[in-house]
């Protein structure tokens, strides 16, 4: 007998829970994914560098369009909107168009992903005040960059990973840019005396970064397009203005049909994925348990995303030999670029850390990517944390030049096996002076945080 897999959004989690399913289903599976835009499976990770004119052209950040899926045997339906989910006779209204109808289903995965937040300020409405989470997004920025209308000046609200890497690609398109942060530094993610070095690398793009400003609303012209920010008492002129404060869960549809949420409102699940009987969730509109803080919190990534749906796909058909497929949750590992500087963090910052109730101790060294007598080798500073008394690493943070940032893999390792900063200092990592000291600046770190728990 056949069953209806029903997924809504077509991206990371939606395609990987759809493709792994109908890959492992021994029964016939009736598989229906609705997407409101106009792409899949593809990488939102890239829209900076698209923007900036790294990546040629949208498609190359496609990992594998609808018409592939639709090949494979996935009922992709573009342009479709899900509006609401009745719990009770399992099905979903969509809208394409005008024109309502519902879907039945028997199992139903929620992968709705998270949206940009747009603040509830003035102006906000204005024309040219865009959001970068989506291709369909992505295109409307070059749109306006390429249009008939000119533009010189862009400001960017927000300094967070999109933020920074957004300024970073309207810098290489030779805009004036101007970065405004209610925070002390760019990046608060991260300790402030790394935000530093990020607010340093965004001034050697040609951007100009206004920390302790934040935003409280947006001027317009006579035919509606946004002319300024007024942020910290000034207001910064501009013919663009791009929103990198973050994204929230987009779990609306979640949330009325009465499904668990969290505190941050994504959309809460078991370590199977399953928010319910028949019904999943992955990707950005779910919270994920926090391995270090023991905790759940929004972490929205694609490596998340992907793992999730492929949990998701093993258990929708019945789980594999082992039992339930289980999502063991994160660390928060999160890795970028600013221009010549490389930014790494994993596990909490020291104020994380001390709201999760944990006491702790943090240092700083600064070092150099590889042996400092080779040619090529570059600062690189890192902060580690540590509980009080045990010793246990809580998280870390790494800047600095090219070969800084991926040594956050081994502090990410580190979290996930509970070592503590001596048990890291002692590991066996690999050395040669073209990419490493003798001692790795992670150890030397590790060192230092030791003497001190």
């Amino acid at each position: 007998m056949g069953r209806r897999l029903l997924v809504i959004g077509g991206d990371a989690a939606g395609m990987s829970a759809a493709s792994q399913a109908l890959r492992r289903a021994t029964y016939p599976l009736d598989t229906v994914v609705v997407e409101r835009g106009h792409w899949t499976s593809y990488s939102a990770c890239g829209i900076p560098y698209w923007i900036a004119g790294d990546v040629e052209r949208a498609d190359n950040l496609v990992a594998r369009t609808a018409k592939e899926h639709r090949a494979r045997g996935i009922d992709v339906r573009l342009g479709v909107t899900a509006t609401e989910i009745d719990l009770d006779r399992q099905r979903v209204q969509v809208l394409r168009g005008s024109a309502p109808e519902w879907l039945d289903f028997d199992d139903l995965v929620i992968g709705t992903g998270a949206r940009p937040i747009r603040p509830d300020l003035p102006g906000v409405d204005a024309d040219g005040v865009l959001g970068v989470q989506n291709l369909d997004e992505g295109q409307r920025v070059l749109d306006v960059l390429c249009g008939a209308r000119e533009v010189q000046r862009a400001v960017v609200v927000g300094a967070g990973y999109i933020g920074v890497e957004m300024a970073e690609a309207l810098c290489a398109r030779g805009l004036d840019v101007t970065v405004v942060q209610r925070g002390p530094e760019p990046m608060t993610s991260l300790d402030s005396r790394m935000g530093a070095h990020i607010r340093a690398a965004l001034n050697r793009l040609g951007a100009q970064v206004v920390c302790g400003a934040e935003a409280t609303g947006f001027d317009s012209g006579a035919d509606g397009w946004v002319t300024g920010v007024v942020a910290g008492g000034a207001t910064y002129p501009a013919d663009l203005v791009v929103l990198g404060i973050g994204v929230a869960p987009a779990a609306e549809i979640a949330t009325r049909a009465g499904l668990p949420t969290g505190a941050s409102g994504g959309i809460r699940t078991d370590d199977r994925m399953a928010v319910a009987e028949g019904v999943w969730a992955g990707g950005d509109c779910v919270e994920v348990w926090h391995r270090v803080s023991r905790q759940h919190r929004h972490l929205p990534l694609g490596t998340h995303a992907n793992k999730q749906g492929r949990v998701i796909g093993i258990n929708v058909t019945g789980g594999d030999t082992t039992g339930w497929a289980r999502f063991p949750g994160a660390v928060g590992t999160a890795i970028t670029r600013v221009g010549d500087l490389e930014v790494a963090r994993t596990g909490l910052t020291r104020g994380q850390a001390a709201a999760a109730g944990f006491q702790t101790v943090s240092e700083t060294v600064e070092t150099t990517t590889i042996a400092g007598y080779m040619p090529g080798s570059e600062p690189m500073h890192v902060l580690l944390v540590a509980e009080c008394g045990t010793g246990r690493l809580l998280g870390a943070e790494i800047v600095g030049g090219r070969g800084a940032a991926k040594r956050i893999d081994v502090c990410a390792m580190a979290l996930w096996q509970q070592m503590t900063v001596a048990e890291l200092a002692m590991t066996d990592l690999a050395y040669a002076p073209p990419f490493s000291s003798v001692w790795d600046p992670v150890q030397v770190a590790a060192w230092k945080v030791a003497g001190s728990v």
